[in-house]
């Protein structure tokens, strides 16, 4: 049976830092080719990604996972260094280890095993990407887009984002709040502190907006989804005189919403509430956007029922289906098929001395077998 910790370890030990692959992605294809998985390379816009399918029937099930990782940081803050993945205490550490992987191993691990000794009725298909921890455009996204211009598809799909809180199996995510980020600049007339009548100052107008859009209570709220939020993340004026008025100050909010608002929503009130901060101070407030998706949801029912079986089978906890955290890639899979993310505990991700338990990648393993084997013995879930 494949060792999903060696395989794990391996991919730990590619410096696949966003956009770098590596060597991840020949990795894993080498383990699934041997297995009869047609591999096939995606790449757009200097990323690499894999497409990976067993079976040429339905129904089809697919995994969704990414190779790339954040940088390390500080190097010497690591007991052991981040790309050693080391086995050591119990767990294996390094980065990537929680954030993905160990999961990328897991169901690859799980898929090889399936094929090899219970070849099923329809088809598996891993899609891996390079893309995850960057801008995430020529990643998940490219794959999709091949996937629709050949006429490939997925009938469910499983993303391998750890999703635990504190422990194994307690909690899967059935979908994921919007994000929407704003870049302000606001620019007024520089001057003399001593003489504000013959400046004008940027400053009091942005402080203004970035108050009027961190203490509006957005909603209350939804069935699925905790309240939005308007999170300023950082200020800044460059100005290292006490004395000068600045002529710009910028900042960077983020907004962590629910499904009871669409992006374009939330830009028109922004957009608002900027020109009004702009006239009452007599600056000028330029406003920009990223939107990495709106909301969204894989209502409870038969796939989501699945799997939640399969992780108190393999784990002896029925996982809360959550819609809470960041974003994933599960966003773009949400308009291909359903899908659902089944992952580990992630207390660790993007931190120094990043790490999982060797007992929770092998369970991992586990409920992925599981799921694939209840999927395929029930003829998918149509």
């Amino acid at each position: 049976m494949t060792d999903p910790v060696e395989l794990a370890a391996e991919l730990v030990r590619c410096p696949s830092v966003t956009p770098e692959d590596a060597g991840a992605l020949g990795l894993l294809e080498a383990r699934l080719a041997p297995a009869g998985f047609a591999c096939r390379r995606i790449e757009r816009g200097g990323i690499a990604n894999l497409y990976a399918r067993w079976g040429s029937g339905g129904p089809v099930f697919g995994f969704n996972g990414h190779t790339d990782v954040v940088p390390p940081g500080a190097l010497g803050s690591w007991r052991f260094p981040p790309f050693s993945g080391t086995l050591a205490e119990g767990k294996l550490w390094g980065r990537g280890a929680a954030d993905m992987k160990s999961a990328v191993a897991a169901f690859a691990a799980a898929a090889i095993d399936l094929v090899t000794h219970s070849p099923p009725e329809g088809s598996v298909v891993l899609t891996i990407t390079g893309d995850e921890e960057g801008d995430a455009l020529d990643g998940t996204r490219a794959i999709l887009d091949w996937m629709a211009e050949t006429g490939e598809r997925l009938d469910h799909c499983l993303v391998g984002e750890p999703t635990c809180e504190d422990v194994m199996g307690d909690m899967i995510k059935i979908g994921r709040r919007g994000s929407l980020t704003c870049s302000l600049r606001a620019y007024g007339v520089q001057g003399h502190a001593a003489y504000p009548d013959r400046a004008r100052n940027p400053l009091p107008a942005l402080v203004r907006l970035l108050d009027r859009l961190a203490s509006r209570r957005l909603d209350e709220g939804s069935d699925r989804f905790e309240p939005s939020a308007a999170t300023i993340t950082t200020i800044d004026t460059g100005n290292p005189a006490s004395n000068v008025i600045p002529f710009e100050a910028r900042a960077t909010v983020n907004i962590r919403y629910n499904d009871t608002h669409l992006a374009q929503g939330l830009v028109d009130w922004i957009e608002e509430e900027a020109d009004r901060a702009a006239s009452e101070h007599g600056v000028g407030i330029a406003a920009r956007f990223a939107r990495s998706g709106d909301a969204f949801v894989t209502e409870p029912g038969p796939f989501t029922d699945l799997v939640a079986a399969a992780v108190e089978a393999e784990t002896g906890r029925r996982p809360a289906l959550s819609t809470s955290g960041g974003t994933s890639d599960a966003r773009f899979v949400k308009d291909h098929c359903p899908v659902v993310e089944v992952g580990l505990v992630g207390r660790t991700i993007h931190q120094v001395d990043e790490h999982v338990d060797i007992a929770d990648v092998h369970a991992l393993k586990a409920v992925y077998a599981r799921i694939l084997g209840d999927y395929f013995a029930r003829g998918g879930l149509r």
